[in-house]
């Protein structure tokens, strides 16, 4: 996991549904345990993995808790499947409770990197807790992780350091409250790193929301609509091979609107053309597009020009 060498893969995936055995760890304690490690507290742990070796290797893995890896790699590209990211080390990897994980590792390499888990009963109550779905990056796949400059690594392992120190103080009525914040300040660094992210890789963006329009247009150029419906945020975002999450906030991010703005606003565009463009009714154009029901395609299309279909066709002609 942190401590992958170059070469491994680390996938999450929610909706794995191989057969193969998984390795259930349902707390911080038997992750501690799992690895060799005193454990310090029962719901918090930041881990350096110093070439610590786990009880056993198990390809599939599901985690009772959220789990933060900063992966270290001092030479090499590091590859997932076929993507190379463009950073070769300082690989920051989000697993929410419940994500099924699948590593491949090679046995004789030990591990290097950081972990910092925390369970949800940790954060219940606390300001993290109300916002923690905000940090949608726990939903992205291993490929879409985060990349961080050494600068932003220092400050990742420094948040880690203000984590630690509480948990070596032993408890008392403040450790619940500081150490929330503290995890609570690194995601929200994270965040702001994944905005950067998102402006340094601005043209690998670009591609994909090019093949996001294609994707649409050939979409709605077929009888997949009639067939499927409106394709779904999930749907095209497995098309192209993201998480919807990820897929989701690069979307908003380069274009302003919401991935499902973006199909609406398309679904709008298709619609104008076959409203002037053919002697249809509204109620076919409404099918052709994919919508079960015409007084949804109606309310959509008013919601957005000002205008029914029809008066929209009657006000041009």
């Amino acid at each position: 996991m942190a401590g992958l060498k170059q070469g491994d893969k680390f996938v999450s995936d929610k909706n794995d549904t191989s057969m193969e055995e998984i390795l259930q760890i349902n707390t911080v304690s038997e992750h501690d345990a799992f690895y060799h490690k005193e454990n310090l507290h029962p719901l918090v742990s930041v881990m350096d993995f110093e070439g610590r070796t786990p009880e056993v290797y198990a390809s599939r893995m599901n985690f009772g808790f959220y789990a933060v890896y900063l992966k270290d790699v001092k030479c090499g590209d590091i590859k997932y499947g076929r993507h190379t990211y463009d950073y070769q080390d300082r690989t920051l990897v989000f697993v929410a409770p419940g994500q099924v994980i699948n590593v491949d590792i090679n046995k004789d390499y030990k591990p290097q990197g950081y972990a910092l888990l925390f369970h949800p009963d940790l954060i219940r109550g606390t300001s993290l807790g109300k916002h923690i779905d905000d940090y949608t990056f726990f939903s992205y796949q291993s490929k879409e992780a985060l990349h961080l400059s050494e600068k932003e690594r220092k400050i990742v392992l420094d948040c880690f350091a203000k984590i630690k120190y509480e948990l070596e103080q032993g408890t008392d009525k403040h450790s619940k409250t500081l150490i929330a914040s503290n995890i609570e300040l690194f995601l929200n660094y994270c965040m702001r790193f994944y905005d950067r992210q998102f402006i340094s890789r601005n043209e690998v963006h670009k591609d994909t929301l090019e093949k996001f329009e294609a994707f649409l247009n050939e979409y709605f150029g077929s009888d997949k609509p009639q067939t499927i419906g409106l394709p779904s945020v999930t749907y095209c975002a497995e098309q192209l091979h993201l998480s919807p999450n990820y897929f989701g906030d690069l979307v908003k991010k380069e274009t302003g609107k919401t991935a499902l703005e973006y199909i609406q606003l398309k679904v709008i565009d298709m619609a104008k053309e076959k409203i002037l463009g053919q002697n249809k009714s509204v109620s076919e154009i409404a099918f052709e597009l994919g919508f079960k029901y015409p007084q949804h395609f109606t309310r959509l299309f008013k919601q957005h020009v000002g205008f029914t279909p029809k008066d929209y066709r009657g006000s041009l002609n």
